[in-house]
Order: structure tokens, then C-alpha cells, then sequence
């Protein structure tokens, strides 16, 4: 199959609710996009799943439509990015799902971290993996999985149960069974890699209870993973040329992983990811993992998570009246009212509403607001909000200078937040550094494009940047950014009081323990 004479790359972006395919052509520009909803089921109180057949049906459905609309003749390949930490198990013989897929929000394996944690694995597990311990993460999930059904560990240890992320349950699906694979920055979130040799650890496997047997070929990002077969609509041999995780794919699509380019993901939370040279994962406050393998080698990510940004002023908006607003009423309101006034009055908003997340992980934090006085109106409070976002995105930058090889040169964002261009600037101005606002929405699935892009031609990564996507830039007021270093110091104090609590009585003592011992 000779792909110098077909143009088109058609990128998957399965996401939590969305699966979404883009045909993009030969000059990258997306041609056409097709979108199909998902379902997610919350059968329990922390319970998240998906069906797994479901999640191929919609995906395999717009695959189907983008190659349909650009002819399949002209399909040079297909390009996977994926919501990273979902794991799903099926039967090898039949393709049949275990159970429903375990989503990344579940935390029905909860009590098994604590498990971990009340055993000193903490230590162990970051070191080898470079993650905290947390239900978000694949292995504990796999477990749960494995538990589920008769014989499962029996089954999976001789090879009859595949376990893996949704990169790979897609490329099984794709090529008719034949594939069975993973890249590195799906593996990197299961906790059962090896940050340093980048192979399955067989200390994590033993301790989660995962046989190896049961676990996928980890390759590369950018390269060649199989080819399509026995799919309606969808043409035999069409190569699948690149699979990544989707912040992963982000960061690629922002700056192709150029140093100093840190990426931050604005939504209803938000993540902050840095592209490092090393895998150095001693900060307990982020997790280190593998961004991707560009077909040549690894590159390390330092990564934060946030729960609450978009939330905090969705949370403030409903608080103060705006939310009865119209969409584009409130998208107006938010724009301008924060520059209304000069400053919040000495007011701040640390949104900690489950906890705080990066770079202080302190799930019993609970939100405040100080520093109110009788002056204090709804625009000082929204400020306070859209301020509360930046201060955030800030303390996880600040704590990825812990680093060694990490350093700052421009704010790549994306998301729906970043619309607001007052934000935009108040965190320029804030981190003394250019803010790189991404025009194009569908920037996941143009990083994977552009993984596959690398593998069908061979070469730099700097023949890649004529296929960037266009950004809006905001510049630093370095005076005002030095003016603000104060008020980023109180935000600080404001953090404090979150997590202030009183001193527990003498005779607290710690919750059971369950009686499975951890090894």
C-alpha cells in the first residue's frame, strides 16, 4: 500500500462522552468531522461505566462516515486518540467484554488503594510508575475486572482474558482480533509500567493480581499497529498508523512536545502537562509519565490535575444569578464583568469543592471565600472565580519547576474557558509568560494525525510544524506581572484555610482495614 499517493488521515478522538472522527487532508486542515454521543452509567454511588460495545459501534460508526466522505481509495491511514485510564477486559476466543468498560471517574477501587496505601506501597508504586496511588488509575480497575467473572484470574493468566485501556480494545475491534497492542501513553497511565525500562513491572503485576499473558504489546505511538479487516463500511487494510492518550495528543498538536511548551487543558477541570527529557518522578505533587514514543523515542510528561477551574466560575455563576442567563448572555457577562473593576477587593475564591487537587491533593479541603467586605458586588465575586482558575493553573506550573530539566516559554491552552480573552491575559500577565490560545477545537485528534503523519513519512519533527494548527497569542504585561506576585501570595494564604481542620480527639484512631492482606 503505497500512502504517498492517498492524502487523507482520518483521527479518531474517543472521548468520555463523544466519540468524534476528522478527516484531515494533505496540508492537515480538517475536511469533515462526524460525532457520536456516549452514554455513560453510574449503577452505584462512585460507579462509572460504559458498554464496551457500545464505545466501538459509535466509533467504528464514524470512522466509517469520515472515510466514506473522502473515499476510502484516498485513506492513507487512521490515527487513535483515546480517554486514557478506562479499562475494559474481554474473552480472546469471542471479542466478548468481561464487563461493562471501567471508566477513568470511577472509584469503585477505592478501598483497594487504601488497601495499598495502609500497607506503605505508596513509596514503591510512585517510584516505579511515577503515579500516585489513586482509583483513577488502570490497574486497580483490571483487578475489579478480573474479580468479576468465574475463573477470571485463571483465564487470564493463560492467555484467554485481554486486559487493556481503549486504544487497545479499538484496535482489536479494528483488524478483526489480529492486533493486540497499546502504546506507551495509555500503558503509562495503567500504574503497571516500569516509568524507567518502559516494559510491564513485574512487582506491579504481582502486586494488583495481573498476569502478564493477559496484558497487550506495548509499542510505540508513531508507527504501524495493524490494519482494518472484516468491518462493515470500513475498507480492509487500511493501517493504523498512531495511538495516543488524549492529553497526550493535546500537547503533541499544541507544539509537538517542544521543551519549555507546557499544555493546559481549561475545562470543567483541568489538566497541565509538560513535556520532560527525564523520567524523575520524586514531586509528590504530580505525576510523571510518558507523553508519547515518536517512532524514535520516549518523551517523559510531568502532568497536574485540577478538579475544579471551569467548575469554580460555573459554581460562582449559579451563586450570583448569571446561570438563568442565556449561553451567549453568559459568555458576554463573563467577559466583561471581570473587567468592570479594578481588582476583587481583596476577595478570593479557592474552589477546593471536592478537595483540592494538584499540587496539593487534599481530598477533606473544602472551598472558601474571603476577604469579603461591604463593597463587594457579583462582578468582584466572578472575578475572584475567573482569578481562581489562573492562581491553579499557576501553583501546578511552580511545582513542575521542581524538575530538574523543566522550564517555561509560552502557555500552550485549549478548551472552552480560553474563549474569554480577560482570562487569557490575567494568566499571561500572571506567569510572566506568553499564553498560546489554540484556535481549533479539535486538537486531540490533530495531534494523533500528526503521530501518523511522522510514521507514514519519515523524518524530523520539524517537518511537522508546517502542519500546526494557528494560535492566538497573549502577551505578558510585565509590570502588572510583577504587581500581581502579591496577590498570588495571599491566594496562597486563602489555600491555607481550606485546609485547616481542627485537631482530632485523642481516642480517634484510623477506619478497618479489610482483611485481605496486601503482599
Amino acid at each position: 500500500m503505497c500512502a504517498a499517493t492517498k492524502e487523507f488521515i482520518i483521527a479518531l478522538d474517543e472521548g468520555t462522552t463523544n466519540a468524534k472522527a476528522v478527516a484531515l487532508d494533505a496540508q492537515g486542515q480538517v475536511v469533515a468531522k462526524f460525532s457520536q454521543p456516549l452514554a455513560i452509567q453510574t449503577p452505584r454511588e462512585g460507579w462509572v461505566e460504559q458498554s464496551g460495545e457500545v464505545l466501538i459501534d459509535a466509533s467504528l460508526d464514524v470512522i466509517a462516515k469520515a472515510i466514506n466522505h473522502v473515499g476510502a481509495d484516498n485513506v492513507a491511514a487512521l490515527a487513535i486518540s483515546n480517554q486514557r485510564e478506562t479499562a475494559i477486559g474481554w474473552y480472546r476466543q469471542t471479542g466478548k467484554p468481561l464487563n461493562s468498560a471501567i471508566t477513568w471517574q470511577c472509584t469503585r477501587s477505592a478501598a483497594y488503594c487504601e488497601e495499598l496505601r495502609h500497607a506503605n506501597k505508596e513509596h514503591l508504586i510512585k517510584t516505579t510508575t511515577g503515579l500516585p496511588i489513586a482509583p483513577l488509575f488502570s490497574a486497580s480497575k483490571m483487578r475489579w475486572l478480573l474479580e468479576s467473572v468465574a475463573d477470571g484470574p485463571r483465564l487470564a493468566a493463560q492467555g484467554k482474558i485481554c486486559l487493556g485501556t481503549i486504544d487497545s480494545w479499538l484496535l482489536w475491534n479494528l483488524t478483526g482480533g489480529e492486533a493486540f497492542c497499546c502504546d506507551y501513553s495509555n500503558a503509562a497511565r495503567t500504574q503497571l509500567l516500569n516509568l524507567h525500562t518502559g516494559q510491564w513491572d513485574d512487582t506491579m503485576l504481582e502486586l494488583f493480581h495481573i498476569p502478564r499473558a493477559a496484558l497487550p504489546e506495548i509499542k510505540p505511538s508513531s508507527g504501524l499497529f495493524g490494519y482494518t479487516r472484516g468491518l462493515n463500511g470500513i475498507a480492509d487494510g487500511i493501517p493504523v498508523m498512531s495511538m495516543v492518550g488524549d492529553s497526550h495528543a493535546a500537547l503533541f498538536g499544541h507544539a509537538l512536545g517542544e521543551m519549555g511548551c507546557v499544555k493546559a487543558t481549561y475545562g470543567t477541570g483541568s489538566s497541565v502537562m509538560a513535556p520532560v527529557t527525564s523520567a524523575q518522578c520524586d514531586s509528590g505533587a504530580l505525576a510523571t509519565t510518558i507523553a508519547w514514543h515518536d517512532g524514535e523515542k520516549i518523551i517523559y510528561g510531568l502532568e497536574g490535575n485540577i478538579p475544579h477551574t471551569g467548575d469554580a466560575v460555573a459554581w460562582m455563576a449559579d451563586s450570583t444569578g448569571l446561570s438563568e442567563l442565556s449561553d451567549a448572555e453568559l459568555a458576554h457577562e463573563l467577559n466583561t464583568l471581570p473587567a468592570s473593576v479594578e481588582s476583587t477587593l481583596g476577595v478570593y475564591f479557592v474552589p477546593a469543592l471536592t478537595g483540592l487537587g494538584a499540587p496539593w491533593w487534599d481530598d477533606s479541603a473544602r472551598g472558601v471565600i474571603c476577604g469579603l467586605s461591604r463593597g463587594v458586588k457579583r462582578a468582584h465575586l466572578i472575578r475572584a472565580a475567573l482569578e481562581s482558575i489562573t492562581y491553579q493553573i499557576a501553583d501546578v506550573v511552580v511545582a513542575m519547576q521542581q524538575h530538574e530539566d523543566f522550564s517555561v516559554s509560552a502557555l500552550m491552552v485549549d478548551g472552552g474557558p480560553t474563549k474569554n480573552d480577560w482570562l487569557m491575559q490575567y494568566q499571561a500577565d500572571l506567569l510572566g509568560c506568553p499564553v498560546m490560545r489554540s484556535d481549533v477545537p479539535e486538537l486531540s485528534a490533530i495531534g494523533a494525525a500528526l503521530l501518523a503523519r511522522k510514521a507514514l513519512h519519515p523524518g524530523s519533527l520539524t517537518d511537522l510544524k508546517a502542519f500546526l494548527t494557528v494560535h492566538s497569542a497573549f502577551q505578558p504585561d510585565m509590570a502588572r506581572h510583577h504587581r500581581l506576585q502579591k496577590r498570588w501570595q495571599e491566594w496562597r494564604n486563602a489555600v491555607n484555610r481550606t485546609r485547616w481542620k481542627p485537631a482530632p480527639p485523642p481516642d480517634a484512631s484510623p477506619g478497618k482495614m479489610r482483611d485481605t492482606p496486601i503482599h
